[in-house]
């Protein structure tokens, strides 16, 4: 038991505190991010620092063009989770800009992923009607789309795509520092991926594809060039995250978020 309790001692004695926002639909009932929230004080336990969650409700952020700022003023990092339904949908999409633009650490995960590439293509690649179509079926620039083999599909539940996917990481980027290997697997719960046929206008955007599917057919991680910590996947990490053993995407967003604490900006 001794590397276990090594772990309790540390958390007892944790000498930082950094604040995250998490900016969700369901933050009034906060056990619906349990596996993100617990991921999240995984990642603080690494960096031997407290992490406390600003809990966000995605609506509020949609009331008004200074939501943002009055809702997310002073957090030191910014986290997207999924979800299911249009409720709250802009008001991500805003904390991705505010995030973007603020030079805040951000972390998406899978709608968070989402909302990510709607936000970069809309405001950094000139599309103003990017959307998903899982919200806007009959929009004008689907980013966001069903991947190929779900477009027949009408039986939701066990027809996702689910459970563990390989991923092949580009080399020199924030995904590969983390994990320090080539060839990940990491656990999914979805059905649309992002649209292939705006892989090249993400890219001349500053968006770095630096994870995708070992046959290059599926984007799984994205990444922002000018950001100090800017990542999105279409996977789920906080399911692999463990007490003693926090996630590496977890790990370095919450150390990230800890120094643009420490340093005021990371720009």
């Amino acid at each position: 038991l001794d590397e276990w309790e090594a772990m309790v001692h540390n958390i007892k004695n944790l000498q930082e505190e950094v604040e995250i926002a998490l900016v969700g639909k369901y933050t009034s009932l906060k056990d619906a991010y349990l596996s993100i929230s617990e991921a999240l004080l995984h990642g603080g336990l690494f960096n031997n620092a407290r992490v406390k969650i600003r809990w966000v409700a995605a609506e509020e952020l949609e009331q008004n063009s200074n939501s943002c700022q009055e809702l997310l003023r002073g957090v030191n990092g910014i986290l997207v989770p999924g979800g299911f339904g249009e409720r709250g949908l802009e008001g991500k999409i805003a904390a991705v800009r505010y995030a973007r633009e603020q030079k805040i650490p951000f972390l998406g995960i899978c709608l968070g992923l989402h909302c990510a590439v709607v936000e970069i293509t809309r405001n950094l690649c000139g599309l103003k009607d990017a959307h998903s179509t899982e919200f806007v079926p009959g929009c004008l620039h689907p980013v966001i789309d069903l991947a190929e083999e779900q477009r027949e599909v009408e039986n939701l539940g066990g027809t996702m795509r689910l459970g563990i996917s390989p991923c092949r990481l580009q080399q020199n980027t924030k995904a590969f520092n983390a994990y320090q290997d080539e060839i990940i697997y990491e656990r999914h719960r979805h059905r649309y991926e992002v649209n292939n046929a705006y892989r090249s206008q993400l890219e001349k955007a500053g968006v770095v594809l630096s994870g995708v599917s070992p046959d290059d057919r599926l984007i799984e991680i994205i990444e922002l060039k000018n950001h100090p910590w800017f990542v999105a996947t279409q996977f789920h990490p906080e399911f692999k995250s463990r007490p003693n053993r926090s996630h590496p995407l977890l790990r370095d967003f919450v150390g990230m978020a800890l120094r643009h604490r420490r340093e005021g900006s990371l720009s």
